[in-house]
């Protein structure tokens, strides 16, 4: 694998669900700023982010970014169907790109 392949963008599919698995803390910031604001464009109002159980910086990360970005107007940790308190769900306000 050369070097140029791994600084290429990776592409994230767009369907509420965004699984943080595999990436760094340094990356989540942007990243889930970008996703929160795709999948308002796609008008994907409500999802989740997963970021796992362990010693909690990715979630703590996670909900830094909710509680201040401009179209979540709410969020929470999983229920037991949806990851527990290794996921995060969050509601996006209605957002007219127009």
């Amino acid at each position: 694998m050369s070097a140029k392949s791994l600084d290429e963008p990776i592409e994230i599919p767009i369907n509420g669900t965004l699984d943080l698995h595999g990436f760094n803390p340094s990356e989540v910031k942007e990243l889930v700023t970008e996703y929160l604001d795709e999948c308002a464009r796609k008008g994907i109002a409500e999802g989740r982010i997963i970021h796992g159980k362990g010693i909690g910086t990715l979630r703590e990360i996670v909900h830094s970014i909710l509680k201040v970005h401009p179209f979540v107007c709410s969020f929470a940790l999983g229920n037991s169907s949806s990851g527990g308190w290794g996921s995060t769900s969050f509601l996006l306000r209605n957002v007219d790109f127009k």
